[in-house]
């Protein structure tokens, strides 16, 4: 159970089935270290313990990122306990970049030949 004093950030994005969603983002001390809690629907996520409460923040969206969440943006609604209301200004994660792909050296030669066999001289 998230801590009563500890940070709040409000969530926002797309999930992975292209609904727009709005959640708090809570925190926990485990010993020394925070973990960040997300609530959405019938999904519980929780980091692994982390030294500051931002690194398990940007650790939560590194996660969403990978089940497919974009456009994903915070904002901090509580500061020691203390309600915020909307003061701070939004931080944005960039979504991931797709992976492309990579050809190995003789499919570029093998491309290389094809094309230049389609570019025939006209007389």
């Amino acid at each position: 159970m998230a801590e009563a004093g500890l940070d709040k950030h409000q969530l926002a994005g797309v999930d992975s089935r292209e609904r727009g969603f709005s959640r708090p983002v809570e925190f926990e001390r485990a010993g020394d270290q925070y973990r960040a809690i997300l609530r959405y629907e019938s999904v519980r996520i929780t980091t692994d313990p982390h030294p500051t409460a931002d690194h398990a923040l940007v650790t939560l969206i590194q996660v969403l990122h990978s089940q497919g969440y974009r456009q994903l943006r915070t904002q901090k609604s509580f500061q020691n306990g203390v309600y915020l209301g909307s003061q701070e200004l939004w931080i944005e994660y960039p979504d991931p970049q797709p992976e492309q792909k990579t050809h190995g050296i003789f499919t570029l030669i093998a491309g290389w030949f094809r094309s230049r066999g389609s570019h025939k001289e006209q007389p």
